[in-house]
């Protein structure tokens, strides 16, 4: 499978591509940012319009998710949490579109997992000090050191390589099933390709739907679950 197109080079820093996964980034943030304004104009304190109490009923979501899965000292992150919803979500489903999904570039799942990881450590300094907390990368005995560095590594890679292999995986089955479908019209002379149309449409509902809203919400229960992790154990 082809990488993102490259649309311009930047001439600084020894030349910034600027391809296609940054330019449907861009799309969708611009597609949040406007969604997030219809959903909240002109809130009221009794909610009434429909578009405030939809986006109430996203915001108690995400809060009791957090709540649920991390604890009450967590819920500061919930807004970060709802943005990475929201991002992979929409940076999987924009390919219904047409456009390149965003998650199918490994830069776009690796960002967000190593801001995840800075994030953990951050609460790991926070709860056990930076003596308690490089000490905690000896326990529980000294020879496992190596094994919780590698873990730092690892930690990162892992988020990101589930989330990219997934999606990829599921845009590489509908390739082959198309063009597959396409050579068996072609093979028994159908003047219409038919099974281009019927199978493929009920597949990329999985594929491309539920496997997109379940990639988002495995990546950020990952997330809450590691840093929730490296926080006080009564959290």
């Amino acid at each position: 499978m082809e990488g993102p197109r490259i649309f311009f080079t930047i001439p600084i820093f020894g030349g910034i591509n600027i391809n296609e996964t940054i330019i449907n980034l861009f799309i969708v943030s611009g597609l949040l940012l406007v969604l997030s304004l219809v959903l909240t104009h002109k809130m009221e304190k009794i909610p009434r319009k429909k578009t405030q109490i939809l986006a109430e009923k996203i915001v108690l979501m995400i809060d009791n998710l957090v709540e649920n899965t991390m604890g009450k000292q967590y819920m500061k992150f919930a807004p970060y949490i709802m943005a990475l919803f929201a991002s992979s979500l929409c940076g999987s489903l924009i390919g219904v579109l047409g456009f390149r999904s965003t998650t199918m570039d490994i830069n776009t799942t690796l960002c967000w997992a190593l801001v995840t990881c800075v994030m953990l450590h951050y609460v790991g300094f926070r709860t056990s000090g930076f003596t308690g907390y490089l000490k905690s990368f000896t326990e529980p005995v000294p020879f496992l050191l190596p094994i919780n560095l590698i873990g730092i590594v690892s930690t990162p890679m892992a988020l990101s390589v589930r989330h990219f292999g997934n999606i990829v995986g599921g845009s590489i089955i509908m390739s082959l099933l198309y063009t597959g479908l396409g050579s068996l019209s072609s093979m028994l002379h159908l003047p219409i390709p038919i099974l281009e149309v019927g199978i493929p449409a009920i597949l990329s509902l999985y594929l491309d739907l539920f496997s997109g809203f379940m990639q988002a919400f495995i990546f950020c229960m990952l997330t809450m679950v590691y840093i929730s992790n490296n926080g006080p154990e009564d959290a």
